[in-house]
């Protein structure tokens, strides 16, 4: 079989093994080939960069060609290593060339040399690269570290050591320094440096862990996929490598009450939740459940693992992630400018090699030897609340869809301020999916409240959790926010917002309390984002609190799904205290009731908003004092 749109040719699939995707292991390594040969037709004659098409991060093209060279070398480490040694298409060759070129004089403005690695404030990138570089060496340490000459490893561990003396950015890039140093101790060139290195990551992640298996990445309340693909795999991946039980154990454990709740944030067409930042990196999604069915420490049956794993990859492969070309593109399906960061180049997708961490798994694994079983999101509805990092899961069997509700997650830092030039669409939103994406800056926001204020709007920077929980079938999540303008005064004194969501099968009660509004203010509620021609309903009814709406507003810009987008949006008065319910729902299936039918009475008092379903006559009582959802019968 080949994908649409590339000269990539894979394996007939296998429906025995594989009911659900038909993927195997051959499927796999064929990926990683593909992916490698395309990316190798723009290297330098002296293999050490790969300057692949596009336009250049902030870090610079020659950033961006040494980018180029590492973040493949892992998928070619993983492939390689997980064959023991089997390099049928000589991809080591080309790595050792090309760290003989690019060490040869780092620094200088030639056609090879490798950019120093200085502090993360100053082109500070290639310290990232350092760390796919190191793995890739220690993976694949007995066929080609222990074959170079010394004085190239010599060179080698010269420019690696510049990853242990600058200053990493305050998050998840301490975990590089200490990956280097792990690689350096593994071939016998520890020292009092390296030992400091990685004594300061592992003290680091100590801070930073929140619980319910997520690490926040960084000093701040900033969840999303980095947890899965930096701040566990590269812990959890170093102890299994060094044979660390302790360790393993200790980082291993925290890695399998994260993979309880993460294995649900995969939908059944195998997409994984678009949230948070470097969605570039695609498929490197599933690079921590790879991880925890090769280590153990997972919860999930061999089976179930392979299905998300294989889910994810091929989602993205038949989803135009590649192009004509057989690269990765910058964005989500195809190319999508508002997915990206500054800091995202040509190269940068390929950290999606961080998925195959499951090719160190050898084939006669149990990851890839047991038949596939149904993802989580495929088995029953489910609502799972985290209460560490605040988020809220919401699944549905008979679309397949997965909502995340984020009432816990920024990416405001402690020192920071919750000034706004603009928003952050990848943290900001109430809610996200695995079939919507947020709208693009400068258009209607989805999944949002806004207070205005003279014509002007409000944005969520910092989110401040409230609580969260789940029953049999239902969950909630609450948090509060200061509301800050985009322009103008920053704030309101003594404006806050108090949010509340609760979950029953496709149904989203979402309750705000708007607190200090000055009067004439209003306030408007939008739902989900969708376009034209996908076979999503996306639906908003106002409850107690609107007065107008709701109305399908454009989003011209699209989202990541769609070219162009319509979000539905409620409006009503505010000023003082005013509470303002309202019922959502994304849906796939077809011809869904309307949501006017779903609730058959809403109450509202000083204390809180009472409410009662229509087809079971159920009660939940959303508490204000404390913050709460309680089933009453």
């Amino acid at each position: 079989m080949s994908i649409p749109g590339t000269a990539f040719e894979l394996p007939p699939e296998n429906h025995e093994s594989s009911p659900y995707t038909g993927y195997t292991r051959a499927h796999w390594e064929a990926v990683a080939d593909g992916l490698l040969a395309s990316a190798w037709r723009w290297s330098t004659p002296g293999c050490a960069l790969l300057d692949l098409p596009g336009r250049p991060s902030r870090s610079g093209v020659r950033s961006d060609g040494l980018e180029g060279y590492a973040r493949t070398f892992l998928a070619a480490a993983f492939r390689v290593a997980g064959a023991a040694g089997d390099d049928p298409h000589g991809w080591l060759e080309r790595y050792a060339r090309g760290l003989a070129a690019g060490t040869r004089t780092p620094g200088r403005d030639d056609a090879e040399s490798w950019p120093l690695i200085l502090d993360h404030d100053v082109q500070g990138q290639p310290m990232v690269e350092s760390a796919s570089v190191a793995l890739g060496l220690r993976l694949t340490a007995p066929w080609l570290w222990k074959n170079l000459d010394t004085d190239v490893q010599d060179r080698a561990e010269a420019w690696l050591r510049g990853s242990l003396r600058h200053t990493p950015a305050p998050n998840n890039w301490y975990l590089f320094p200490y990956t280097v140093a792990g690689f350096l101790e593994s071939v016998g060139r520890g020292d009092a440096e390296t030992a400091a290195a990685r004594q300061r990551a592992l003290d680091l992640l100590e801070e930073w862990y929140r619980g319910d298996g997520w690490y926040a990445d960084g000093d701040g309340r900033a969840f999303d996929h980095y947890n899965g693909w930096a701040l566990h795999l590269y812990p959890v991946l170093d102890a299994h490598l060094a044979g660390d039980e302790e360790s393993s154990a200790r980082y291993g454990a925290r890695l399998r009450e994260h993979l309880d709740g993460f294995s649900l944030m995969f939908g059944a067409d195998g997409a994984p939740v678009h949230f948070g930042r470097s969605l570039a990196y695609r498929f490197a999604a599933s690079a921590a459940v790879g991880l925890g069915a090769l280590t153990g420490h997972t919860p999930l049956t061999p089976g179930t693992s392979r299905r998300l794993a294989s889910g994810s990859l091929r989602y993205f492969l038949e989803h135009g992630a590649l192009d004509d070309d057989g690269l990765l593109s910058l964005g989500w399906h195809g190319p999508h400018e508002a997915t990206l960061q500054t800091y995202s180049g040509p190269a940068s997708p390929y950290w999606a090699s961080k998925a195959f961490v499951s090719l160190l798994a050898p084939a006669d694994h149990p990851l890839w030897t047991a038949r596939e079983e149904p993802a989580p999101a495929e088995e029953a509805d489910r609502v799972l609340a985290l209460p560490a990092p605040g988020l809220l899961v919401q699944a549905t069997r008979a679309d397949g869809i997965v909502r995340l509700h984020n009432h816990g997650s920024d990416h405001v830092r402690p020192h920071e301020g919750e000034f706004a030039a603009e928003e952050d669409p990848h943290y900001g939103r109430q809610a996200y999916s695995t079939r919507t994406g947020p709208t693009a800056l400068g258009n209607i926001p989805d999944n949002h409240l806004s207070v205005e204020v003279e014509g002007r709007g409000t944005v969520r920077r910092r989110v401040h959790p409230l609580g969260a929980g789940h029953g049999d079938g239902w969950g909630w999540a609450a948090s509060w926010h200061r509301p800050v303008f985009v322009s103008g005064p920053p704030m309101v004194p003594g404006l806050r917002v108090e949010s509340v969501t609760l979950v029953r099968g496709r149904y989203e009660l979402r309750v705000h309390r708007v607190i200090g509004a000055p009067d004439g203010a209003r306030v408007g509620h939008t739902g989900w984002a969708t376009g034209p021609d996908e076979p999503l309903v996306s639906a908003l009814h106002g409850l107690r609190g609107w007065d107008e709406g709701p109305e399908a507003v454009p989003a011209p810009g699209g989202t990541a799904y769609a070219r162009w987008a319509r979000v539905p949006r409620l409006t009503g008065r505010a000023g003082g205290t005013t509470v303002h319910v309202c019922l959502a729902s994304l849906t796939a299936e077809p011809g869904p009731a309307p949501l006017a039918e779903a609730v058959a009475d809403v109450r509202v008092d000083d204390d809180g908003v009472e409410v009662r379903w229509a087809h079971d006559a159920a009660r939940f009582r959303v508490g204000f004092r404390p913050f709460g959802v309680s089933l009453l019968q």
